[in-house]
């Protein structure tokens, strides 16, 4: 049986710590997995900056409200689900993903979590598991299941050379130059008739 695992920021709903940044005019915050290979170090640079602007969950998640998925990201999930079955796995945390997920229409989604004080302050965040992205793919592949894999940062490359066919999708040119021998498209469309031909 086949499943298809997809990212969630820069694949179906546009990045947040990008629009927390516009919204709050601090440039460091937009980056991102993009720019930055290693998690755990973008995350203590992220929450270091949150705590100098005195920025907590709350001001995040009222620009997440803000957040529609991106254009055609919506029917192309659902057309998806109508074939196979479909696992967001995101870097992201339970606590920004919840809005969104109602938008996608309330797909599965396997994310870590942050560590909130009472104030609102992010103190620390929790993965899920070590490499989760890589972590969960394997963990489905020992279940019996052959997974389909796309993404567009660093941190979706593991599970997608992991699985039985991965694809990049609007991903940066200097990933595309990196890895020449993943297909990369740029709409959802050609994504979908690239599973469909993996699923035939």
């Amino acid at each position: 049986m086949d499943i298809v695992c997809l990212d969630l920021e820069g694949v179906l709903v546009p990045e947040i710590w990008i629009a927390f940044a516009e919204e709050t005019g601090i440039p460091e915050l937009k980056r991102t997995t993009r720019d930055e290979p290693d998690y755990n170090k973008l995350m203590n640079y992220r929450l270091n900056i949150l705590r100098e602007h005195g920025l907590g969950l709350k001001e995040i998640q009222e620009t997440i409200s803000k957040i529609d998925p991106l254009p055609g990201a919506r029917e192309f999930l659902d057309k998806l689900k109508e074939i196979t079955q479909v696992i967001i796995i995101s870097d992201t945390f339970s606590q920004f993903a919840g809005p969104l997920m109602k938008k996608l229409g309330y797909p599965t989604i396997f994310c870590n979590s942050l560590v909130v004080s009472e104030n609102g302050e992010i103190t620390d965040f929790k993965m899920r598991c070590e490499k989760s992205k890589y972590t969960t793919v394997k963990a489905l592949q020992s279940c019996g299941f052959e997974t389909i894999a796309s993404g567009d940062s660093h941190n979706d490359l593991a599970m997608i050379e992991a699985s039985k066919a991965g694809f990049l999708f609007r991903t940066t040119e200097e990933i595309k130059a990196e890895y020449p021998q993943i297909p990369a498209y740029e709409t959802y469309d050609e994504l979908l008739e690239a599973i469909k031909k993996v699923l035939a």
